[in-house]
């Protein structure tokens, strides 16, 4: 699409970002003294839907499935939010292999709106018909299939497939005209390495497992990243300083929520400029991640409330919007 062909698309995105929760909406959220109290809030201010029972995960759920309504509503090329969906499709692909290794069928942990489709990643696992998978799953499927039928490696076949999803996410950022597309790409992989190599540190993962989980990135070494880890926790944080992400660091010195927290709210940080953005796909890739990360908010400080956690312990995991 040419830049007046995104001009009504962004108009219309302007108009919904009105509607987009502020932190003073966060904050009477977080100031209702029940779970089902923020849930009555959240109910008036449209979310859900005549069809939708006032529970949480339903709501949630229904919001989720609005935002890819909305976008195909604008009559955009929806090939330009597939690295978007790229998490969720290779979840899906996970748990379609884990379920074949069991027997089992769990369709709580599938996300919708993937392609392929639950039924679809269950009749192709199921088959062995890998070929029929996109390109960029094709090799990681046959071999995280091959891995849990021989040994029986859950965790193995999760670090084949997310090394897979993440080299995806690179590629497809590498590869796009879009400079959001590209930071958005570059954003996650480094946030994902980063989180990998404190996770192996604290279980004193070897180095070999540690090259079949980092993906390579233009603003993080790897390997570097990678020796860090085998040396100690302070010295993945001196590197990650050293790297530019000493914020970052900082939050991983603080808990792993906060570091969690960081992740998101350095996304909504990238994106945040496309507010000034009238012309491309940018205000309309911000949007769909502006709200992503209210959705995860929200769900947030209904599950803290829920399960009776302190202010403090839930606003420690809240994340920064996007207005």
């Amino acid at each position: 699409m040419s830049e007046m062909e995104y001009t009504y698309a962004v108009a219309r995105i302007r108009a919904l970002e009105v509607s987009l929760f502020s932190q003073s909406t966060i904050d009477a959220l977080m100031a209702c003294k029940t779970s089902q109290a923020a849930l009555n809030l959240i109910v008036e201010k449209g979310w859900g839907g005549m069809d939708v029972p006032e529970e949480a995960d339903a709501i949630l759920a229904a919001e989720r499935s609005k935002i890819w309504t909305t976008i195909r509503e604008l009559g955009v090329p929806m090939d330009t939010f597939d690295v978007l969906s790229y998490p969720n499709a290779f979840h899906n692909l996970k748990t379609a292999v884990k379920e074949s290794y069991l027997s089992v069928k769990r369709d709580e942990c599938y996300y919708d709106n993937t392609v392929p489709s639950r039924d679809e990643f269950r009749e192709i696992i199921s088959q062995k018909e890998f070929y029929r998978l996109p390109k960029n799953m094709e090799t990681a499927a046959a071999e995280a299939w091959e891995t849990i039928q021989h040994t029986g490696d859950g965790q193995l076949c999760d670090v084949i497939i997310d090394a897979a999803c993440l080299s995806a996410v690179e590629a497809a950022g590498r590869e796009s005209k879009e400079e959001i597309i590209r930071k958005y790409a570059e954003t996650v992989v480094a946030a994902a390495n980063i989180k990998i190599a404190v996770r192996c540190e604290k279980t004193g993962k070897s180095m070999d497992f540690m090259k079949r989980a980092l993906v390579p990135c233009g603003s993080l070494d790897v390997e570097r990243l990678a020796k860090a880890a085998l040396s100690g926790f302070d010295a993945v944080c001196d590197y990650l300083s050293a790297s530019g992400y000493g914020a970052a660091a900082d939050a991983l010195r603080e808990s792993p929520s906060a570091f969690e927290c960081w992740c998101d709210n350095y996304l909504i940080d990238m994106i945040r400029p496309q507010k000034y953005n009238a012309f491309s796909v940018g205000p309309l890739v911000a949007y769909v991640l502006a709200r992503e990360n209210e959705i995860k908010t929200v769900g947030i400080i209904l599950s803290g409330k829920e399960n009776g956690l302190s202010d403090d312990s839930i606003r420690e995991r809240i994340r920064e919007m996007y207005v």
